[in-house]
């Protein structure tokens, strides 16, 4: 039999990946999705492996439905290092979070948009057309810089809300 520890970590990943997927399929502003958030929530708060799959999990669930595309690998790539960077978080007070949050926005937007400058014929293959691929990202950058700081706060206050309260009496009963 599972200990009940044990069992309320495996109820929240499972809700938080479902909460992921269910943000990133309903109609939300372009860029502001509860990947990176979730991706430094993971790093901090989770074993390596478990914490690499979680933004993972949610992204492929979410892409089946929303499609898959050429920059992917880069996407995914700056997700799996936004997790590195929660590994760094070794408190929640919110200066923490919110240099995490920034750090993983900015990690984000450049290997993003070195993606799509690689991937992609739209821009030339020089260091001008590079510079005109991140030119034209900073309207999306906006919104992720919102986005990560709006999801990170949530995941980590809600889940110290959750896990304060909630989750004890959900172990409870199982």
């Amino acid at each position: 039999m599972l200990k009940p520890k044990i069992k309320s970590q495996q109820i929240s990943v499972f809700a938080i990946i479902i909460l992921a997927v269910i943000a990133r399929l309903i109609p939300h502003p372009p860029n502001f999705a509860p990947i990176g958030g979730l991706a430094l929530f993971s790093g901090s708060h989770f074993k390596k492996k478990i914490a690499l799959l979680i933004p993972l999990v949610a992204m492929l669930v979410s892409d089946l439905f929303l499609g898959f595309h050429n920059t992917i690998i880069y996407v995914y790539g700056s997700f799996f290092l936004t997790v590195l960077i929660g590994r760094l978080i070794k408190n929640n007070k919110w200066q923490s979070l919110a240099l995490a949050s920034l750090s993983s926005s900015v990690l984000f937007f450049l290997i993003t948009n070195f993606g799509v400058w690689l991937s992609y014929s739209m821009y030339p293959k020089t260091l001008d057309g590079l510079f005109q691929s991140y030119l034209m990202g900073l309207p999306f950058f906006r919104n992720t810089l919102l986005s990560d700081f709006f999801y990170t706060f949530s995941f980590f206050y809600g889940y110290q809300f959750l896990s304060s309260f909630l989750l004890k009496k959900l172990a409870k009963l199982f």
